[in-house]
């Protein structure tokens, strides 16, 4: 029986000091996924001995990944743990390990913004500048000693952790833990993907359906509207009352306005699931993206967008 691989403390350490640079090699067709393969290599060269198994490892973690750098660590524990359990013989493929991933990805994101930039930096921000105000060249010392231990401690201590669970996880294969797991993560994954359509994908269609002149009462008469602060008040009870159709004697309504009475954000969802049909076909998102540009520029041309 062969000898199992295990990353040692020192493995896991390196991909840790590696996985700070996350973002290094940012781009918008996979985003961090360079910087993540960077990480991950430390492992793959321990875990693999033949350069097909590293090519292949590599290649599988060449697709797109995106959340924030700091909350990335216990997914990337995960992985570890999971890549560990893959070169040790064990049933994990390829989907398992992407799945998990985005599953995981998605709410973390949501996560460390909040809690980092929102939270933790200004306030050691506000401590070192108010020390650094009185004369102190201690203030902006503690503000960088402070922040970069935090950070450091928060990539190794989430690392490891999510390197524990990722074992637990993965030694229950029997079970059906890990097909559990990456069935939960990959509806986690669509659930907070259709969640940030509505936020994120915006179309308006501006082509006038209908204009029709509004009785009187229905619509705010600005030219006998009383002098001051009085005309004021009148004005915007009307507008509470009645909405933006109040501020003209016509009112006009559009494509995008018929399209939302029926269902809101229809449009968006249906270029959302249509993208994804694109890159189901491998489409080069590059492609899709310079489509979408050409697509927004001619609409706008002809008045349709």
């Amino acid at each position: 029986m062969a000898e199992k691989i295990t990353l040692t403390k020192q493995d896991r350490k390196a991909v840790m000091r590696r996985h700070q640079f996350l973002q290094g090699s940012w781009n918008y067709e996979r985003m961090q996924n360079g910087g993540w393969c960077f990480a991950m290599i430390p492992a793959i060269k321990k875990l693999y001995t033949n350069k097909e198994d590293q090519a292949a490892a590599l290649k599988r973690h060449l697709e797109f990944y995106n959340t924030h750098p700091y909350v990335s660590a216990p997914v990337i524990g995960v992985t570890l743990a999971l890549e560990e359990e893959r070169a040790n013989g064990a049933p994990v493929d390829d989907q398992a390990i992407q799945g998990v991933k985005v599953g995981m990805m998605g709410p973390l994101a949501g996560v460390g913004d909040p809690v980092f930039w929102f939270t933790i930096r200004p306030i050691l921000g506000a401590l070192g500048a108010s020390m650094a105000m009185s004369g102190s060249i201690a203030g902006p010392l503690i503000f960088f000693i402070a922040w970069n231990v935090i950070r450091v401690a928060f990539l190794w201590y989430t690392q490891e952790f999510g390197y524990k669970v990722g074992t637990d996880i993965a030694k229950d294969l029997s079970g059906g833990l890990l097909g559990k797991v990456t069935e939960g993560a990959s509806i986690l994954g669509m659930f907070i993907i259709g969640a940030l359509v509505q936020r994120w994908v915006s179309i308006s269609f501006t082509p006038v359906v209908s204009r029709v002149t509004q009785s009187e009462g229905a619509y705010i008469d600005w030219s006998n509207l009383p002098k001051g602060a009085k005309g004021i008040k009148e004005a915007l009870t009307m507008y509470d009352s009645i909405g933006s159709s109040a501020l003209n004697q016509v009112k006009v309504t559009t494509l995008q306005e018929n399209l939302d009475s029926l269902i809101p954000g229809l449009a968006a969802l249906l270029l959302t699931l249509y993208i994804c049909h694109l890159l189901k076909k491998e489409v080069s998102p590059i492609v899709i993206i310079l489509c979408l540009f050409g697509v927004g520029i001619v609409g706008r041309v002809i008045g349709l967008l």
